[in-house]
Formats: C-alpha cells, structure tokens, sequence
C-alpha cells in the first residue's frame, strides 16, 4: 500500500502482540510497536520490520496510566489518526478468589480492562475522522468465554473486553469501523510456560497449543478488506477448548 494506514499495536514488544504488529506490518500496515518497559525488545522488532521493507515505529506507555497513555497517544495523534488498534497488552496474577488480594485484582482488571479503554477511547474520533472504516481488535481469552478456575480475576477482565467489543460495535458500525474480540486459548508465550503438556492434551480437543502465528493470522484476516461485515464478535481460536 503506496499510503500505508497506521495501526498501533499493544503489547507489542513479546509473544501475541509481536506476531501481530509482524503480520500487519507484513500486510503493508505502518505500525506503532508499544511496549511498557522492554524498550529494547520493541525498537528491534521495529527495526527488523524497516529492515524488510515494512514501517514501523515505537512508542512506550504503561497502559495502567491513564494520563501518561493520552499523553503518549495524544503525540502520535500529531503524525495522523490510526486507522486500527490491537490491545494486546496484557497481565495475569492467578490464584483461588477467596485468597485474592486486593493489588491481584486491581492489577489484572487495570491493565487488562482499563487498558482497553485508556487506550482506544482517545483514538476512536480521529479515526472516525479518517472517513476511511477502520479496525480495531481486543485481544480477549477463552477464559474470559468460559472461566477458568483460579483465574476469576483474569476471566473478569478479559469477559468485560468481549462486553466492551460487542456495545463499541455497535456505535461505530455505521462508521465503518469494525470492532472485536479475539479470544486465544493456550498459546505457546511466556505466560504459558510451565503448563503440563498433558494438561493440554486433556483440555485442548486438539491436543496441543496454538501458536502466536495463527492468532496472528486471525487479527490478519480481520484487518482485511473482506472482514469489515465481521463486527460485534469474540472469536475463539482455542482447538476446540470451548
């Protein structure tokens, strides 16, 4: 794409999030690479992408805060409104609800939940104004479709981000802007290391993980021009787990 249209991704710095600014960047999208601490991991993605003919840039904010994530957003508003986000930044701090503490909970719902918000909430009427659709894609979990036990934390969060997807939908269909979820199941990441393979095997129909490339694939295709009608849905992609 001669013009290429912006797209910032969150979390992009490692595992889900890095395979999608990878995929769009692929697909000829100009990304914004986020990331919170890992200044380091985010500029070398961004490189390798200019190293392969795509454009990429950084940019670095804790989504937590909110005040220090407008005034990110509200500089790279200056260069042009994005035409898509992906929120994929995201934490987990599991553990039996009745021996939750109360930073666990706060945690979990302020980046997982907030984020979303602090982040997209400032971009949504640039984009509007772009009269050009646009995309935008939160990046939810199975958890969040069908509980998980000891993760009642995490499954609220990531349960509000499909509520959240399916109402924005609504507002912004007649925009163009096509809104949703995708809900991962076990994905081989960080965050995954250390489940028991035949944990997996028992709870995954498939029998194995998924692999960040196919989520990437899916937040690929609904980028595309084809998938603007798909609006207003959380699309597991979890080998059959629900």
């Amino acid at each position: 794409m001669s013009d290429a249209r912006r797209v910032l991704v969150t979390g992009a710095s490692r595992g889900i999030g890095r395979a999608v600014a990878q995929r769009l960047a692929t697909a000829g999208f100009e990304v914004a690479v986020h990331y919170r601490s890992n200044a380091g991991a985010a500029q070398d993605l961004a490189a390798s992408i200019v190293a392969d003919g795509g454009r990429a840039t950084t940019v670095g904010f804790d989504v937590c805060d909110r005040a220090a994530t407008r005034s990110a957003l509200a500089a790279e508003l200056e260069k042009g409104a994005f035409w898509g986000v992906v929120t994929s930044a995201g934490i987990t701090a599991d553990g039996p609800f009745a021996s939750l503490d109360d930073d666990a909970w706060d945690r979990v719902l302020r980046t997982n939940l907030d984020g979303f918000f602090n982040v997209v909430q400032p971009l949504v009427m640039p984009m509007v104004g772009l009269r050009d659709g646009g995309r935008i894609v939160a990046l939810s979990s199975v958890t969040g479709i069908a509980g998980n036990a000891g993760q009642t934390n995490y499954a609220a969060s990531k349960a509000g981000l499909v509520g959240a997807v399916k109402s924005l939908a609504k507002e912004l269909a007649k925009r163009r802007i096509a809104v949703n979820a995708v809900a991962p199941g076990f994905v081989e990441t960080d965050m995954t290391e250390g489940i028991d393979a035949q944990v997996v095997k028992d709870r995954v129909p498939m029998r194995r993980m998924g692999r960040v490339d196919e989520v990437a694939a899916l937040v690929g295709h609904l980028f595309a021009p084809e998938a603007e009608y798909i609006t207003g849905q959380a699309i597991a992609i979890d080998g059959g787990m629900s």
